[in-house]
């Protein structure tokens, strides 16, 4: 019985990430109605860009895991986005009047590419870091063994639900959102009603690409090891969570990447 109930704990735990990353694929299908099959290595990029960080203020002798958290995550936003317009702007833009199957390729094109950059830049060995968020919180003691939840774990699930109710709130009340659900529906009337079309797309792009690199720096966070691989694994399953919860609704991808990592 313990081992089940910490088991279902560590599948929320993983759940949250593919989720975290399944929105922004249902994010970008709900607009032009494509799959960006270089979001997981987009995912990967973020995870390297922590490690990076995290040993460059550990290099500077920045000891706040706090301070230390922040500063890696706000630059790690700000450099994911930066290659989620750019994947946008090189794969996508210049083929959204094509047929689907050529942005389909273009796309794990640019995933090819992003895992042998990556490849070629930081090597092909896993990376390393030493444990950020240590120590764990008892839930249950039981006959056979204990439940407990590690503290990481709790970082993970806590900034999925914040996250997920900031871009459910984004989506349905704010002009940016109205915008993007109108983009979904039509594109052409929503261009006729003064809507920046192109600007909005890309802006879905970077947002999609910002939830990547939390997710990214979560995980590196709780396992504290990184290869260039791992964009592939991450994004095939977080495609079948978007999938799997009725692509095109956030709740959905949410609930499919639960489902998958439980």
């Amino acid at each position: 019985m313990a081992n089940a109930l910490q088991q279902l704990i560590n599948g929320l735990g993983l759940g949250s990430v593919y989720g975290l990353i399944a929105i922004g694929y249902t994010m970008v299908y709900g607009i032009i109605g494509m799959i960006n099959f270089a979001h997981g290595d987009i995912y990967m990029v973020s995870a390297f860009i922590a490690v990076t960080g995290f040993t460059l203020l550990a290099g500077l002798g920045v000891t706040s895991v706090p301070l230390g958290l922040l500063v890696v995550l706000v630059v790690s936003i700000a450099l994911t986005a930066v290659y989620g317009w750019s994947v946008e702007r090189t794969a996508y833009r210049p083929l959204r009047g094509a047929p689907r199957l050529a942005p389909l390729i273009s796309a794990i094109g640019m995933s090819i590419f992003l895992q042998n950059m990556v490849q070629v830049t930081q090597g092909a060995r896993v990376k390393p870091i030493p444990p950020m968020v240590t120590g764990a919180t008892e839930l249950l003691s039981l006959p056979d063994g204990t439940v407990s939840v590690a503290n990481s774990q709790l970082l993970i699930i806590a900034s999925t639900v914040v996250l997920m109710i900031g871009f459910t709130w984004l989506i349905t009340r704010t002009s940016l959102g109205r915008q993007q659900r109108a983009c979904e529906q039509d594109r052409t009337m929503a261009a006729l009603l003064g809507i920046n079309v192109d600007r909005t797309i890309s802006l879905t792009f970077m947002m999609g690409a910002a939830l990547a690199a939390v997710a990214g720096v979560l995980v590196t966070v709780h396992y504290g090891v990184v290869d260039f691989y791992i964009g592939f694994v991450v994004g095939i399953k977080a495609f079948t969570a978007a999938v799997l919860g009725g692509i095109g609704s956030l709740p959905g991808a949410m609930l499919g990447g639960l489902l998958i990592g439980l």
